[in-house]
């Protein structure tokens, strides 16, 4: 690899960031920051989202302050991790879904969110939630989880999927290797989970080696799994997990993206912009800054400052190149961007909304009535 100066791989460097921001409408300091780091993909929380026409046009104008097609995200799941449910309606959660036992709902509940991403500008979910529905995390995770069967949360998966393909949004598989066993919450804390591996490879895991060719994006969770690595360390600053398992055994080819850097499940191991260069050096292609301004940037010029090393260059370089490579032969990122959302967009998403609750509610009782029945 011919020697790069730092400054030649800032624009590689900006494509590996994905990164939220404050506020509801572009500003001159946004546009100024969007312009000088030219990052892969932004993502917007409930605090940038007031109503579905401004949703649209923060993020068209995002776009146009970036020279590529960027990665425009959103977690929408569906229940408690619904960020439009002020703006559109409430989606139903997983677990409302996964009640009714139906491929065809768990399909359509894909459709509907990815529906209402694509109407609102977006064209990437950090959707569905693929942990397990373990007895130690159903504090913590509640109704995001599909069951404690893997094979269950594989068919829910594999169609909520095709579901936001159809509605043409990208889907991201989470929390890669799987919070079924952690029983604190990585927001706020560093979960140190000690299952052996046989069993992670037969439970957690289990989606991620299924479904690994039909996942756009894994999502790498800040949780230490000892029993594998023999380190404190979570598994999205670690290389066992990203290169060695996901990459080589799992045989993964997509993107890879460490969860949101500002979460105290990480910053308990490193600080910001340490975590940036360390879960890219693990083989991470984006690293996740959400929230505040000066933790972005701290992140964005840790992974600048670091390509001084041969090592850390040849890595974003890498990652940029996948990135790149995956954006041009996307059909969703070729896509022509949705037209501004009206009234009647709006009030028929609406309408589909109520819909996909009620079948999945009467799916739910169905199903208990037929186990009754049984019983």
């Amino acid at each position: 690899m011919p020697n790069r100066s730092k400054l030649d791989l800032r624009p590689q460097a900006g494509q590996l960031l994905t990164m939220g921001f404050d506020g509801t409408e572009m500003t001159p300091a946004l546009r100024r920051r969007l312009e000088e780091m030219q990052p892969g993909g932004i993502i917007l929380f409930a605090r940038n989202i007031k109503e579905p026409r401004q949703t649209w046009q923060l993020l068209r104008d995002c776009q146009a302050a970036v020279r590529t097609p960027m990665f425009l995200c959103v977690d929408m799941e569906g229940g408690t991790v619904d960020r439009l449910r002020d703006v559109i309606a409430p989606a139903p959660s997983v677990a409302e879904i996964a009640a009714g036992g139906s491929r065809e709902l768990y399909r359509l509940h894909g459709r509907v969110i990815g529906e209402e991403c694509r109407a609102l500008g977006f064209n990437t979910d950090y959707a569905p939630v693929v942990d397990l529905g373990l007895a130690p995390s159903r504090p913590v995770m509640r109704s995001r989880t599909v069951s404690a069967d893997p094979a269950q949360t594989v068919v829910y998966t594999r169609e909520f999927l095709r579901g936001l393909r159809d509605a043409g949004v990208l889907g991201c598989g989470k929390h890669f290797p799987g919070l079924g066993e952690a029983a604190l919450d990585t927001h706020h804390e560093l979960p140190s989970i000690p299952k052996p591996w046989k069993r992670l490879w037969d439970e957690d895991l289990v989606p991620y080696r299924r479904l690994h060719r039909q996942m756009p994006f894994v999502m790498v969770a800040h949780a230490a799994y000892t029993a594998v690595t023999r380190s404190p360390l979570p598994a999205s600053l670690s290389k066992k997990w990203i290169a060695d398992i996901l990459r080589k055994k799992i045989g993964y080819r997509g993107l890879v993206i460490s969860d949101d850097l500002e979460m105290g499940g990480v910053q308990a191991a490193l600080p910001v912009g340490e975590a940036a260069v360390e879960t890219i050096m693990a083989g991470a292609d984006i690293f996740l800054v959400c929230h505040k301004e000066e933790l972005v940037a701290s992140a964005y010029e840790a992974v600048c400052n670091a390509c001084g090393k041969r090592r850390v260059a040849e890595r974003v370089v890498e990652a940029a190149r996948r990135i790149v490579a995956f954006k041009r032969r996307s059909p969703v990122m070729q896509r022509r961007a949705a037209a501004a959302p009206n009234a009647a967009v709006v009030d028929r998403l609406r309408c589909r909304l109520w819909e996909l609750t009620e079948e999945a509610r009467l799916a739910a009782i169905v199903r208990e009535q037929g186990s009754a029945g049984r019983r």
